[in-house]
Order: structure tokens, then C-alpha cells, then sequence
């Protein structure tokens, strides 16, 4: 493993400590009852998300790193990945905020073709590697 899977590696081994504390807090949350029912719904659904998605992340860049894809188009991949998962979870989020369902929803949907490009990506780079 070398260049951009390697890196993206990195950050989303770094990033999972972020979602086990994200878990932590949503007890704390929950515990509190500070929120809606549609809030912590929506505090679980993205935290829930955010801990899948970087598993996926995490199995799509070990496979990324055996194609024979270029580094341009791996840049590509692991960016798609990232920005992805971000978007996909941190949608999630954006719905705790008043009046933000509609940007919520948008921020997640972006979020779930960024996730797709990136295993339609990642499928190709495997078929013909």
C-alpha cells in the first residue's frame, strides 16, 4: 500500500476514535433527554453512518490498493470516499439544526452518490485489474 490509499488509510483509522466518542456523547445525549425525538433520531442515524461508512471506506481502500488503477484515479477514489462519508453522516447531523431539514437532506444525498461513484470506481478498478 503506498500514495493516496495509504494516506486515506490513515485519516480514516484516525477518524474512528471520533465516532467511538461520538458514541460516548450520544449516551450522554440520550441520558439528558435534551433533544427531540426527531434530534436524536437523527444523532443516531448519523453517528450509526459515520461508524459503518468508515469500516466500508476502510475495506474499499485495501481493495483499491491491489487494482492497477493510477494514482490520478486513486486520488480520486479515496477523495470520493472521504468526502462521502463526511457528507453522507454529517447530513445526519445538520438535521439537529432548526430549520435545516432540507440542506440535511441534500447534504446526504450528496454524500450517498459521492459513495456510489466511489464503489462504481472501485468495482471498475477491480474487473480490470
Amino acid at each position: 500500500m503506498h500514495g493516496p490509499t495509504q494516506l486515506f488509510t490513515v485519516i480514516a483509522l484516525v477518524s474512528l476514535p471520533t465516532v467511538m466518542y461520538g458514541g460516548y456523547a450520544l449516551m450522554g445525549v440520550l441520558r439528558d433527554r435534551k433533544l427531540t425525538d426527531h434530534q436524536r433520531a437523527m444523532f443516531r442515524a448519523g453517528h450509526a453512518h459515520a461508524g459503518v461508512l468508515l469500516v466500508l471506506a476502510l475495506v474499499a481502500l485495501q481493495i483499491l490498493s491491489r487494482t492497477t488503477l493510477g494514482d490520478t484515479t486513486l486520488w480520486i477514489a479515496c477523495f470520493l470516499l472521504l468526502f462521502g462519508v463526511l457528507a453522507q453522516s454529517g447530513g445526519f447531523f445538520l438535521h439537529l439544526l432548526p430549520n435545516k431539514n432540507e440542506l440535511g437532506g441534500r447534504v446526504t444525498s450528496a454524500g450517498a452518490v459521492l459513495l456510489g461513484a466511489a464503489t462504481l470506481l472501485t468495482a471498475y478498478g477491480v474487473a480490470f485489474a
